[in-house]
């Protein structure tokens, strides 16, 4: 009853000057984040959504529970504060109690977030009957992806209906870590070397698999390579008994927004002409996707000129 008292003092106190606004108590004051002088637009931070959403971030493909004491540790938040937030999360919908513990995980509220953004991309609008066509004419499961820092994400999907996709167990909204998948690769073709060190400060990445580049200089190489081919190809070089192929889609800038990949389930993709087939209908994709953006590919551009070699499949 006090805390509301006071803040209704507080209130009136405001409307009385004109000067004041009351704040919980639990944040701090709002204050501008670009000072006007300069030039900027105020913007105003909210320490409590924030929180909130800093909480959300932490739950991930690896760790999909996790309870307020180790949020708490990780977010520099007292535990308290983290429990009135993580109910306040529940009781909209984005955490559910796994089991009926402290433990929470992400509910339903969060995916139907991810979807409504996935629908509002015009990138997946244009990007899925593209995806369609390549599966068609290759039998293969086919996937967009973009690139969220340092994961690559599954934007849409046009699946095969051969029974041995049943194994695949990549959906939209599937992450994987960038630096050490070939579509990571792809995706982060236009980035310098210094570019990469900032989003990897690390001395050493962390490795998948043998084939994982294992120092910022190794993907560096790994990146420039694939650019100057046009297109990556990997056969089980992330996990076992899967491969693919992953060309680049760029925009009318010609910047790299986007990545279109086809999955073969097996280890090795087939012999040269089947390779050599999937890589022009894989870039094939790509340009046209690329043309959809309003690209305007140079002759020079890589991924066109495999595209342009393609056997009819559209």
């Amino acid at each position: 009853m006090a805390k509301t008292t006071k803040g209704d003092a507080a209130q009136a106190a405001a409307d009385a000057s004109g000067a004041r606004r009351a704040a919980p108590a639990d944040d701090a004051p709002e204050q501008p984040a670009a000072d006007e002088s300069a030039g900027g637009a105020p913007s105003y931070l909210v320490p409590g959504l924030e929180r909130g959403l800093r909480i959300l971030t932490e739950f991930s493909a690896r760790e999909q529970v996790l309870g307020a004491p180790e949020l708490s540790k990780r977010l520099g938040i007292p535990r308290t504060t983290v429990f009135r937030l993580l109910q306040t999360l529940e009781s909209l919908g984005f955490l559910e109690r796994v089991n009926g513990d402290r433990y929470f995980r992400l509910g339903v509220a969060v995916l139907r977030l991810g979807f409504e953004y996935l629908n509002s991309l015009e990138l997946t609008d244009l990007g899925t009957p593209v995806l369609e066509r390549l599966r068609d004419a290759t039998g293969f499961t086919t996937h967009l992806l973009i690139r969220d820092e340092r994961d690559v994400v599954f934007v849409a999907k046009a699946q095969s209906n051969t029974s041995m996709f049943g194994t695949v167990k990549v959906h939209v909204g599937t992450r994987m870590p960038a630096h050490a998948t070939v579509h990571g690769h792809v995706l982060m073709g236009d980035l310098t070397r210094d570019a990469l060190r900032q989003l990897y400060p690390e001395k050493r990445l962390e490795r998948f698999t043998e084939h994982t580049p294992d120092t910022v200089d190794e993907l560096y190489e790994r990146v420039r390579q694939y650019a100057r081919l046009g297109y990556a190809m990997s056969e089980s070089a992330f996990e076992s008994g899967i491969s693919a192929v992953t060309a680049p889609v760029r925009d009318q800038s010609g910047a790299i927004v986007a990545a279109i990949t086809a999955t073969v389930p097996r280890s090795q993709i087939g012999e040269a002409r089947e390779k050599e087939r999937l890589v022009e209908g894989v870039c094939g994709a790509a340009v046209d996707l690329s043309q959809r953006l309003n690209y305007r590919p140079l002759d020079s551009d890589p991924t066109f000129a495999h595209a342009r070699r393609r056997v009819a499949m559209f």
